[in-house]
């Protein structure tokens, strides 16, 4: 019992750790110090190396989901909406929230993996003593590269998605491919894909901050490396699905509506 109030309560100061960091970077990317040579190299290990696996989850997700709604669909008489609802479902929701949880298990851990070595073997305080600031060095470029290249995965996943679910459709229930893709075009609003962008930004900044943030805070040497990875995982996967319910109450059942109306 007293080791888990003990767990419970190093967990939370890191996370109050996370937020001040977040708070941090942003006070040090409106001074626009931004180291671009890194910022470039996580941005390829950010994107292109995810790329492969974003996609292939994509396209299996979309395909599962036709299996489970098409049947049910037909029998009701309405398989041409199928896919119209897995457009609808894989931006609001699936592809956002899915392409996220590859790149915290993928890269969260990568973060808090590398910055925690750094931190273990003194790299940090060597850093600190040459007159290097490790939020410029280290954490800007991931948050930088994290906030611009989920939105792409998560637009590519999106694609890669519908196609999925459409050869399942059209080769296991018979539905016509035009009838398909009309059906996600006219169910499809510019609000769904905006939502999709703003959620996969969001998630962006959480799996960077967390992952570098249990870096940085990282002692105990390898052992206290492979609790911090581990941690800044599970804890990235909780605030994505906790801020993805918040995201989504906004933008479709609170104040979104109005940002709906707008556009």
């Amino acid at each position: 019992m007293t080791t888990s109030k003990s767990s419970l309560g190093t967990w939370s100061q890191r996370l109050l750790a996370a937020i001040f960091l977040g708070g941090q970077a942003i006070v040090h990317l409106l001074r626009g110090k931004i180291h671009w040579r890194n910022t470039r190299e996580q941005m390829a290990a950010v994107g292109p190396d995810s790329l492969f696996i974003a996609l292939l989850t994509a396209v299996f997700v979309g395909a599962v989901f036709t299996i489970q709604v098409a049947r049910e669909f037909i029998n009701f008489g309405a398989g041409n909406l199928v896919g119209g609802v897995l457009a609808v479902a894989l931006t609001r929701e699936l592809s956002p929230v899915l392409t996220a949880v590859i790149l915290a298990g993928r890269v969260g851990s990568a973060f808090a993996a590398e910055i925690g070595t750094m931190r273990v073997t003194e790299q940090i305080d060597a850093m600190l003593m040459l007159k290097t600031d490790p939020i410029d060095y280290l954490v800007i470029p991931r948050l930088l590269a994290c906030f611009l290249m989920l939105p792409i995965l998560t637009l590519l996943s999106l694609v890669t998605g519908i196609l999925g679910g459409l050869i399942i459709a059209t080769n296991m229930y018979g539905i016509s491919d035009t009838v398909f893709l009309d059906s996600a075009r006219n169910l499809l609003e510019v609000w769904d894909i905006c939502s999709a962008m703003i959620k996969a930004c969001c998630f962006g900044v959480l799996i960077a901050i967390i992952g570098c943030s249990w870096g940085l805070t990282t002692t105990g040497g390898a052992k206290g490396v492979g609790q911090s990875t581990t941690t800044a995982v599970v804890t990235a996967l909780l605030i994505i699905f906790v801020s993805n319910f918040f995201l989504s109450w906004v933008m479709f059942q609170g104040t979104g509506g109005a940002f709906q109306q707008g556009l």
